[in-house]
């Protein structure tokens, strides 16, 4: 994915030189990889998530870092998500428009290390990239994405970690439109298998709303480059609930799949890439059997 020459955007926060904290005492990040990946990309109130993980966290005194300690690859990640947030800016200010919803209201970015405080709560780098409805931002630690591309094979394109980030504004784009609050509501009054269904259909709308991003890029910018989607549809097929909860403990148990399955994971970023038709949605879909 080609980002050349693009806009950062305004809308970040960077506080990586304020994080207090160390690394999760469960093996730091090179360790908690599987376990954040399981919690990557959860979207709306991370709030049981966080405060599972801080749990295990290891408290250190508050460090200040000056962003000469950086490294170049750190450096050239913030700014790859600097640009890769000023598209969907672009992007969701065009389709708004285009659908009569009034003006897109900009989420906030926020770089971190190792542990922030949001109004979802506290969270360490364990959790993994999340959006958080309650203060309109979200929040990702760079080093995710350094483990990410390196474990899941994705190393040096672009498009990947265009995706995660795609994917939490799929969850803003959520917010907006109400659904997202909608889908907390009905979680909220019933059962945990009935819940899970629902989260499922938040997560893989997400996943659309990101290929609805990517189709509407690259028609305004041709950034599009040869087997991006492909290394897409390769980290939403790794990240699929059933893929990791088989590598994790064998076997799938799909009445607790809260994200989806790698196919309907893979289908549905897909689907909005193709299509880029924001009338379709995961709950339009009456039999959940058929996601």
């Amino acid at each position: 994915m080609r980002l050349d020459g693009r806009r950062e955007s305004s809308n970040v926060e960077d506080r990586r030189g304020m994080s207090g904290g160390a690394k999760a005492g469960i093996g730091g990040i090179g360790g908690i990889i599987l376990i954040a990946l399981f919690t990557f990309l959860q979207g709306g109130d991370v709030t049981d998530v966080v405060q599972n993980v801080v749990q295990q966290t290891m408290q250190a005194p508050t460090e200040t870092v000056g962003e000469e300690n950086f490294t170049e690859e750190e450096q050239e990640l913030a700014s790859d998500c600097k640009k890769i947030l000023a598209s969907t800016e672009e992007v969701w200010t065009k389709v708004f428009e285009e659908n009569g919803w009034g003006e897109y209201q900009y989420p906030t970015l926020v770089l971190f290390s190792n542990q922030v405080n949001s109004a979802c709560g506290s969270a360490t780098a364990a959790v993994g990239p999340f959006y958080c409805s309650g203060d309109q931002k979200l929040y990702v630690d760079l080093s995710f994405f350094t483990q990410m591309k390196r474990q899941l094979g994705v190393e040096g394109n672009t498009f990947a970690y265009a995706y995660v980030i795609a994917h939490e504004i799929g969850h803003h784009i959520e917010y907006l439109t109400g659904t997202l609050n909608k889908a907390h509501q009905a979680m909220n009054q019933t059962d945990k298998v009935t819940a899970n269904q629902i989260s499922v259909r938040l997560e893989l709308l997400a996943d659309y709303y990101a290929g609805v991003w990517a189709h509407y890029e690259d028609a305004m910018n041709h950034s599009m480059e040869y087997g991006d989607l492909e290394k897409g549809l390769e980290l939403a097929k790794a990240i699929g609930d059933d893929w990791l909860q088989k590598k994790a403990q064998g076997r799938a148990t799909p009445e607790s799949f809260t994200h989806g399955t790698s196919d309907q994971r893979k289908r549905w970023l897909k689907r909005g890439f193709e299509t880029g038709d924001m009338r379709t949605s995961t709950f339009a879909v009456q039999n959940y059997n058929d996601l």
